[in-house]
C-alpha cells in the first residue's frame, strides 16, 4: 500500500516542525547572548512556576492531541477521490489570508477573554499558560489540552473553512500563524524584526498580558489588536530601556473609566 504525503498531512505536521525550528532559533540566540534585547532580565525567569522540561512535555502533549484532531477532521471532510484542489490566484490567496487572520483573531479574542472571566476555566484550564510570567519562545503553546482544542484547533479549523483556502494554502497560513505566535512569546525585542513593522500585536504587547497588572488586558492574539481597542481591553505601553540592559514594556496608566469598562 503506497503512502501518499498529502497537503492535509503537510498542513498538520509542517507547522509543528516550524514551531520547534523557530523556537530553536531563539534558543540559539539566547545562547549567543541577547541580554540587550530581553524584555525581562534572565534572573526573572524564577517567577515561572514550571520548569522548561515540563513546558516541552506539555507542548508535545498538546501537539499530539492537535495532530489527532486534525487528522480526524481531514478524514471526515476530506475528498475521497484524491483530487488536489487547484490553487486560486495570488490575489484570492491574499484575501483568504486576511479573512483567516480576522476569523482566528475574533475567535481567539472572545474565547481567550472568556477564559479569564470564567473563574472555573481560568483556574483549571487557562492558568496553566499563565504559569509562565516571563514568556519564552517554546512556551508559546504551553496550554491545557482543552484550551489548545478550543483556541487553536477549533480556531484554526474555522479560519480554514470560512476563508475557503485550499489545504496547500493552509500549510503556509498555519506555518505563518505559528511563527507569529512563537514570536509573540519569545520575550525578546529584536531590532529589524519585520513582524513588528506590520503588527502592533507583538512580544511587548503580549508580555503586558502575562503580567499581573495586565491580566485583564491585551487579550488579542495572534495578529491584530482591534478587538482590544474596540472593547476597551487595550492597555497601551511604552518600551523603556532597562538600566541593566534590555527593555521593559511599561504600561501607560489608564483612566478610571477605561479600568471599569475592562473589568
Amino acid at each position: 500500500m503506497e503512502f501518499a504525503v498529502t497537503d492535509e498531512l503537510l498542513g498538520t505536521f509542517v507547522p509543528i516542525a516550524v514551531y520547534w525550528l523557530y523556537s530553536g532559533l531563539h534558543i540559539v540566540l539566547d545562547w549567543l547572548g541577547m541580554d540587550d534585547y530581553r524584555l525581562h532580565p534572565k534572573g526573572e525567569e524564577v517567577k515561572n512556576i514550571v520548569s522548561k522540561w515540563t513546558v516541552v512535555r506539555g507542548v508535545l502533549v498538546q501537539q499530539a492531541f492537535q495532530i489527532a484532531v486534525s487528522l480526524l477532521l481531514f478524514t471526515v471532510l476530506g475528498d475521497e477521490s484524491g483530487t488536489v484542489r487547484k490553487q486560486p490566484s495570488a490575489l484570492v490567496i491574499a484575501l483568504q489570508f486576511i479573512i483567516a487572520m480576522f476569523v482566528m483573531d475574533t475567535w481567539q479574542y472572545f474565547m481567550h477573554r472568556y477564559m479569564h472571566i470564567n473563574k472555573f476555566l481560568y483556574k483549571h484550564v487557562h492558568s496553566k499558560h499563565h504559569t509562565l510570567v516571563v514568556p519564552y519562545a517554546f512556551g508559546a503553546l504551553y496550554n491545557h489540552p482543552l484550551e489548545g482544542l478550543i483556541l487553536d484547533t477549533i480556531g484554526g479549523a474555522l479560519s480554514f473553512l470560512i476563508s475557503g483556502m485550499t489545504p496547500r494554502t493552509g500549510i503556509f497560513f498555519f506555518s505563518f500563524a505559528t511563527i507569529k505566535t512563537v514570536d509573540d512569546h519569545c520575550g525578546l525585542w529584536l531590532p529589524g524584526n519585520i513582524l513588528h513593522v506590520f503588527f502592533s500585536n507583538n512580544s511587548a504587547y503580549h508580555d503586558i498580558h502575562h503580567q499581573l497588572y495586565g491580566n485583564k488586558y491585551n487579550f488579542s492574539q495572534p495578529f491584530f489588536v482591534m478587538w482590544d481597542k474596540i472593547l476597551g481591553t487595550y492597555m497601551p505601553y511604552t518600551l523603556e530601556t532597562r538600566k541593566g540592559g534590555g527593555y521593559e514594556a511599561r504600561p501607560v496608566k489608564l483612566n478610571q473609566a477605561q479600568q471599569t469598562k475592562a473589568d
